[in-house]
């Protein structure tokens, strides 16, 4: 709860608390704090029993933690290999799509378009050649048409 209250926050925090209530007062104060926080504890731990003895011995593993939409996700996807997420993870190369994108851009042949272009003949089934440029139209085509642009 406090991990980010550094030595120098605490002896402010103390000092701040010594010169509000005074001396005198402060220790009262402090017992009065510890004991609602245990009657606060044990309330919440006689919630938790009361819930869980209703819904059953079916919910027997059931932990309240679980409620939070971290925990459950990361139980429920992460932990649960049923999907196959972790062969999906692990299918995505960010590098290699990248590297393939940087050598279409400077007109390089990458190593895996490589194989393809050669075995297609021309570059046209395995995806638009960004390179290369028409100056005239085939007879009869109609010149390319960009809804967007208009």
């Amino acid at each position: 709860m406090f991990n980010d209250i550094g030595p120098m926050e605490l002896v402010t925090l103390v000092i701040l608390a010594v010169l509000i209530f005074g001396p005198d007062k402060l220790p009262k104060l402090i017992q009065d704090v510890s004991a609602m926080i245990r009657k606060v504890r044990s309330f919440s731990e006689t919630a938790k029993a009361d819930i869980r003895a209703e819904l059953g011995p079916e919910f027997k593993d059931f932990e309240f933690e679980d409620l939070n939409p971290k925990t459950f996700v990361r139980k429920q996807l992460m932990d649960n290999d049923d999907l196959g997420l972790k062969e999906i993870r692990n299918s995505f190369d960010l590098r290699k799509d990248m590297e393939e994108v940087a050598d279409a851009v400077h007109g390089r042949e990458s190593a895996s378009a490589a194989p393809t272009t050669a075995a297609n003949g021309s570059g046209g089934a395995a995806g638009p050649d960004l390179l290369k440029k028409r100056e005239k139209l085939d007879p009869g085509e109609r010149p390319p048409f960009d809804a967007d642009a208009t």
